[in-house]
């Protein structure tokens, strides 16, 4: 008999419960026996089938098994590379198309595709397994993960991915059906591994301020709801969430955050609570505060259109109501042209803007039977609530026939209205739900005065919130009352502050607090170890309309105003890190409605104005650049209120320098705004202040080209640090120095300062970071490889390089990662590595286009200027080089134009434009010669005289004066490197005009100079021309 062969169809069949099932137990493996032998091999082969995908049951059964095996084995996991393809870290390319499984992002030609989630599970699936069939079963088990789902649904969405992808198009061809089998992908793949190097990101996580509310403890009714909501957004990419007040928008879109935190991640979910915002105005900087990406510039709109570019996020925009116009036109332009982000909107009305896919949440579904048994009325979602609720409130009891109707008379009479439900059941332990249901027959038909014609959903809940208002004894009503002055989340501490007065001590406060929390009138939210309160919208509008009627809303505004200027000038922000912003942060929506109502009101001007000086370093540290300016600007324009407080006009100046500094650029008014602010610090003596105002000082000469006068500033702040005796203050100053002697020209003192705050360092820590501005320590160390090249180990220099790009990565103040890239790179460049140049050139710009930090795009456009030169596209090159230049003088950053011009003139003489090269090189010589640029002098010499030798007809001896200079230069600065750039130039001229034994005599000692013989082209060249000599011509 013939041997039987399986087939491979049959091989690859999966492994079904049934095979191994009987060794499970819960929580354990039972391994057969003997377990000495066949335990390891057990384990591998389990380990391997949940890899594989080859378990039935989908991947949720899989991580089960696997987390079984490791309580058995702890050794046990998914082998290399194996794993399930939800989370394989590979992107894979076919014809135009690639597709990244990280970022689960499907492009055409660098475009992102609109596709649904499914259809791009189908699609990995797919991919994962080309050429091979796929059967209907796998399909749904890998991309429905455990939902039943029948043929039609599969062949829709495969339908669905055919079109996405123009199946059949000019005869493309990716999906083909096998009849009776499944399905497989046809078309040519390659992949390629996503880059994992920690720190090499290109941009930091962003910080998120704007995180979900946690999802309900019990969730009734919504069910349905919620799986139809997460397909639409994931399918449409825009749905608005539309009901009544009360009805459960908010709550809603928690859950269905909470259902697609596996699909986006929690750092790309984002909530914007509107509620706390009442400046249409404001809506941009809401989000920019939410999303997390902290940025600053002219246009806030256009930075979230850059930070969202790519980047698969899910924002929530919650209570868009009373800001529709703003948030209307915001939503549309994320739609279309952030094609990567979702949105999900909830709002009493609908936004009515094209994409738009409108949910309108219904009322929960009460009994409809007049009479219902216990049974019947417990079926629906409106009874469970109220029966929960009313358990908090202390009804211990079941549900009788008896009580039954009533019940579902009260959730009737609610109209199904959640919050109406919840406060209708929060009085059942005190009045029982007969007693309940006679109050509401008595108040329920009262109307709001002046709102006859509101919608009828709207006059229920506003019944309702005034039945419950009516229950509240006086106490509570002024309490609530006092409380809609606050904005989102408060404390208890705010709470009793703004409503307390000489008549009510806090302990009362409280107390009548945590009734109303029983009530559902307040709200409870946590946020890591404090505790805060919130009133829901609507709740808070209708307390506000009851505040309103009284002559108490002057008074409580004070108070409100008056409460968060102490807080915040109790905090003491001035002294403050970046760590502390997260405790201050929920407090936001409260500083802007105090900061409103000070300026809006004369005799309260006065706490405006330092109310804006002490909140300066919060606005700053969450990069609310926009934000800051106005209040600096309106502040100082009332800087007589302040009286004599100089140190808070200080604050306010330097405020106002840092934010018009990135956003409207280097202007002669931050200059003017930063000595005025030193001249008021000095007049008083404040040391820390005078530091961080040196600081900003110095950043603000360097970035304008005057290196000189940065490194007196800097000077001047180590002279105050050394009189205060802080040793953070003298590590710093040390680091400040560091960095400024650098750009001086003096690398000598540039590693003498950089080593000595190290050893401070290690005596007392690393310096904590401050709101305004960079890390001073990543300045120095970006400086200190800068140096190590110019001192001769290049090999060194570009690592160090390379690690202190990635280590500004991992640091989460805004624009430290672009600063370290802007100045880093170059050393790479100047080792004539361009691969990996090319790799952070893009990184840059990226980030800072995301960031809007229009100083660093530029830098970025001038990089990739000469990076093209250097791989020899000099026509592209050029151009480039014209643009940034352009960019970089209109900012007047001119700590980088001199680089520019060195390479734009380089790039016109490669060219043949011989002329213009000369002319543009020696105005740049002029330029820096002017400014005392000493750092540049001798780089712009040998380009100068490296271009004179390029001319048709060369003046050997003005190309040979400039070239000895610029190695005289360099030799001052102690850099041989910027030696040997010049040397080798020099030396093959000599060789030329058979001078060799000089020219040998010129390179050789420079070229032992270094430390380190590989890692820089010059090196390689030097080498080249020692080596060519006779052996009796060596130095």
């Amino acid at each position: 008999m013939a041997p039987v062969r399986r087939s491979t169809r049959n091989r690859r069949q999966r492994i079904g419960p049934c095979a191994f099932d009987q060794w499970i137990t819960p929580g354990r493996i039972s391994f057969p026996q003997p377990a000495s032998i066949f335990r390891k091999i057990f384990t591998r082969v389990l380990c391997a089938l949940c890899a594989s995908s080859r378990i039935a049951g989908g991947r949720e059964r899989r991580m089960e098994i696997l987390a079984k095996l490791q309580v058995e084995d702890p050794s046990a996991s998914l082998p290399e590379g194996g794993n399930d393809v939800h989370s394989a870290k590979t992107t894979t390319s076919f014809g135009n198309f690639r597709l990244d499984r990280v970022r689960r992002l499907l492009t055409n030609d660098g475009k992102p595709v609109r596709i649904g989630s499914r259809a791009l599970d189908l699609l990995i699936v797919l991919v994962d397994r080309a050429g091979e069939v796929v059967s209907r079963r796998e399909l749904v088990d890998l991309a429905w993960r455990g939902v039943a789902v029948d043929d039609a649904g599969v062949r829709v969405h495969i339908a669905s991915l055919r079109r996405a992808l123009g199946d059949g198009r000019d005869g493309a061809r990716y999906i083909i059906n096998v009849s009776g089998v499944g399905y497989s992908f046809v078309a040519s793949i390659e992949r390629k591994a996503v880059e994992a190097r920690s720190g090499s990101t290109a941009s930091p996580a962003p910080r998120l301020t704007g995180r979900v509310p946690p999802p309900p403890r019990l969730l009734v009714g919504r069910d349905d709801v919620v799986n139809s909501l997460v397909e639409l957004l994931l399918e449409r990419r825009f749905v608005s969430i539309v009901g009544s007040g009360g009805i459960g928008k908010t709550t809603t879109a928690a859950v269905v955050a909470d259902r697609l935190r596996a699909e986006f991640g929690d750092d790309n979910i984002a909530f914007v609570d509107l509620g706390a915002v009442s400046d249409p105005e404001r809506v941009p900087e809401a989000i920019i505060s939410a999303i997390g990406c902290r940025i600053g510039g002219a246009d806030p709109v256009e930075e979230i259109l850059n930070f969202l570019a790519g980047r698969r996020m899910l924002i929530i925009f919650d209570s868009c109501e009373h800001l529709l116009d703003s948030t209307s036109g915001l939503a549309a332009r994320l739609f279309q042209q952030a094609p990567a982000a979702h949105l999900l909107t909830t709002s009493r009305e609908a936004l009515r803007v094209d994409g738009e896919t409108i949910h309108l949440l219904s009322p929960l579904a009460c009994p409809i039977e007049e009479c219902p048994t216990a049974a019947q009325a417990l079926a629906t979602p409106a009874v469970q609530l109220f029966l929960d609720r009313a358990r908090f409130s202390g009804f211990n009891g079941e549900l009788s026939d008896i009580e039954a109707p009533i019940v579902s008379g009260i959730c009737r009479r609610t109209d199904g209205i959640a919050l109406a439900i919840e406060m209708a059941a929060s009085r059942v332990g005190t009045y029982g739900i007969s007693g309940v249901a006679n109050l509401i027959v008595n108040n329920v038909d009262l109307g709001l005065v002046g709102r006859r014609d509101a919608a009828p959903r709207h006059r229920t809940l506003e019944s309702m919130l005034d039945w419950s208002f009516r229950l509240l004894n006086r106490e509570e009503r002024r309490v609530l009352s006092a409380l809609s002055m606050l904005v989102g989340l408060f404390t208890m501490d705010a709470a009793c502050s703004i409503t307390n007065n000489a008549d009510h001590d806090s302990a009362n406060v409280s107390r009548t607090i945590m009734s109303l929390i029983d009530r559902s009138l307040v709200w409870v939210h946590q946020e890591g170890d404090t505790v805060f309160y919130r009133l829901p919208d609507t709740t808070r509008a209708y307390a506000a309309a009851k505040l309103a009627e009284t002559e108490q809303t002057e008074s409580i505004a004070a108070r409100h105003a008056l409460y968060f200027s102490k807080l915040f000038k109790a905090t003491a922000l001035e002294h403050g890190t970046y760590a502390d912003l997260g405790r201050h942060a929920p407090h936001i929506g409260n500083l802007r409605k105090a900061l409103e109502w000070t300026f809006s009101n004369e005799k309260s001007r006065p706490v405006g104005v330092q109310l804006a000086a002490d909140t300066a370093p919060l606005f700053l540290g969450l990069w609310l650049l926009n934000e800051c300016r106005h209040w600096s600007q309106l502040a100082l324009s009332f800087k007589d209120d302040l009286g004599e407080i100089p140190e808070s006009e200080a604050r306010l100046q330097e405020a106002l320098a840092v934010s018009t500094m990135y956003t409207l650029g280097n202007t002669p008014e931050v200059r003017n705004a930063l000595e005025r602010g030193l001249v008021l610090s000095e007049a008083v003596g404040q040391a820390p202040q005078q530091l961080r105002l040196l600081s900003d000082l110095a950043l603000f000469f360097n970035r304008t080209g005057d290196f000189g006068a940065a490194l007196a500033a800097v000077k001047r702040s180590g002279a105050i640090a050394e009189r205060s005796g802080s040793p953070e203050d003298r590590i710093n100053a040390e680091w400040l120095m560091a960095a400024s002697s650098h750009m001086a020209g003096d690398q000598l003192a540039t590693i003498a300062h950089y080593e000595r705050g190290s050893r401070l360092e290690a005596t007392t820590g690393r310096p904590k970071i401050n709101l305004f501005g960079y890390d001073d320590r990543l300045r120095a160390q970006i400086s200190l490889a800068r140096c190590v090249w110019l001192r001769g180990s290049p090999d060194s220099a570009c690592k160090l390089a390379i690690k202190t790009m990635d280590d500004a990565a991992e640091i989460s103040l805004p624009s430290n990662y672009t600063m370290a890239i802007t100045h880093s790179v170059p050393v790479l460049l100047w080792s004539g590595n361009t691969v990996e140049s090319a790799l952070y050139i893009e990184r840059l710009r990226v980030h800072a286009e995301r960031l809007s930090i229009k100083t660093h795009t530029s830098a970025a456009l001038a990089l990739r200027g000469e990076w093209l030169l250097m791989t020899g596209d000099f026509s592209t090159g050029v151009e480039t080089l014209r643009q940034a230049l352009d960019r970089l003088r209109r900012e007047r950053l001119h700590m980088l134009t001199p680089t520019a011009s060195i390479a734009l003139a380089d790039g016109l003489s490669q060219c043949g434009n011989h002329d213009e090269a000369r002319a543009t090189i020696d105005s740049a010589v002029a330029s820096s010669r002017e400014m005392n640029q000493q750092f540049y002098l001798p780089s712009l010499l040998r380009t100068q005289g490296e271009i004179i030798l390029r001319s048709p007809q060369p003046d050997f001896e003005s190309a040979e004066s400039s070239l000895r200079k610029s190695i005289e230069l360099a030799a001052m600065q102690a850099s041989p490197g910027w030696e040997l750039k010049a040397a080798v130039p020099l030396a093959r001229l000599l060789i030329q005009t058979r001078r060799s034994h000089e020219a040998l005599a010129l390179i050789g000692p420079i070229y032992r100079a270094h430390s380190e013989k590989t890692g820089s082209t010059d090196l390689v060249a030097a080498a080249s021309i020692l080596e060519a000599a006779p052996c009796d011509s060596h130095v």
